[in-house]
């Protein structure tokens, strides 16, 4: 009987500190998991010796472990989507290089999965101890916002590593979409998941490479991929401030008709305009955004460009998707 494959997807982005570390982990491992290994390690356009590092374990190790070398930086979810691709594992799990997901989550997974109603175990944060106050109080004010606006809800905490049956993963990569939030797309496609907790832990070596800016723009892509709620919410407001409008010069109207008096106050009205104004740009913001979504996937370009990839997949050379 033929050993099944598991493909273990590692997105990597200047990782040089932590990319062999993270391979010798999860190699500690691998008897505990009766599958066959793959190991497929997706260069994300890093400018330090990243790719060098990958190489080396390549070289080492020719069976196992395959690379993919993008053009540029186009971005975790692009390294992902680009592993799912070249996997052909009947098992995926996806990885980050810097072991804050621990390895050996593998074989709770594992024994997770061996339910035939699992389709997917995933890993999941019990606390954010590390995180910088800020970033873990966004955090959880974005996933309280978006479970109730999302189509389908996203588990707090829960983290892109997981452990996923071929079935799951061919349903994802259905989805071509270049403006990509794996968290949703997870949930979208369904299939039945279950979960594995731990403690937060700190990154082996060096900082993240996701800066505040990124994970706003990361939850702001999750709210608009997933909900049309900006835009009702933007509708509701804009029927609301005509309401009061309305209100406003109707009172103004009964007090100038039986009290006969002038109406003053130009600072009031100065602010109530530039409130309507304000609001009208926050609008069209809002709209924007969608427009240039819609502007983005019209566009049709690939999701990611292949520079560079291991010697023996030369028959899938310069793919672009």
């Amino acid at each position: 009987m033929m050993v099944q494959q598991l493909s273990l997807i590692i997105p990597c982005y200047n990782e040089e500190n932590t990319v062999s570390a993270c391979f010798n982990a999860i190699q500690k491992i691998e008897q505990e998991i009766p599958l066959e290994f793959e190991y497929i390690f997706v260069n994300d356009g890093s400018t330090d010796s990243t790719l060098a590092k990958i190489k080396a374990l390549h070289h080492a190790y020719p069976a196992s472990i395959s690379y993919l070398s993008f053009s540029r930086n186009f971005g975790k979810e692009a390294a992902i989507f680009a592993g799912l691709e070249a996997s052909s594992g009947e098992y995926v799990t996806l990885l980050d290089a810097d072991l804050q997901d621990p390895p050996e989550l593998l074989i709770d997974m594992w024994e997770k999965i061996q339910d035939v109603e699992i389709d997917c175990v995933a890993a999941q944060r019990t606390d954010r101890k590390g995180e910088q106050l800020l970033v873990s109080a966004s955090s959880k004010l974005f996933y309280k916002v978006i479970n109730k606006i999302s189509e389908v809800p996203i588990v707090d905490g829960v983290r892109d590593f997981r452990l996923m049956t071929r079935q799951m993963v061919d349903a994802i990569l259905s989805i071509s979409e270049v403006n990509r939030f794996s968290k949703g797309i997870f949930a979208w496609v369904g299939f039945n998941t279950a979960y594995v907790t731990y403690a937060n832990q700190e990154r082996m070596s060096g900082q993240s490479k996701w800066s505040f800016k990124n994970k706003v723009s990361y939850a702001i892509d999750g709210m608009v991929n997933f909900s049309a709620a900006p835009l009702v919410f933007a509708t509701y407001m804009g029927m609301s401030i005509v309401g009061v409008d309305i209100l406003i010069m109707f009172i103004l109207f009964v007090r100038q008709l039986v009290f006969h008096n002038s109406v003053s106050g130009w600072t009031s009205m100065s602010l109530i305009i530039l409130l309507c104004f304000g609001f009208l740009m926050f609008t069209l913001g809002i709209i924007g955004r969608y427009i240039a979504d819609i502007f983005s996937e019209s566009k049709n370009r690939p999701i990611y460009i292949i520079k560079e990839k291991s010697p023996d997949d030369e028959k899938k050379k310069n793919k672009v998707k």
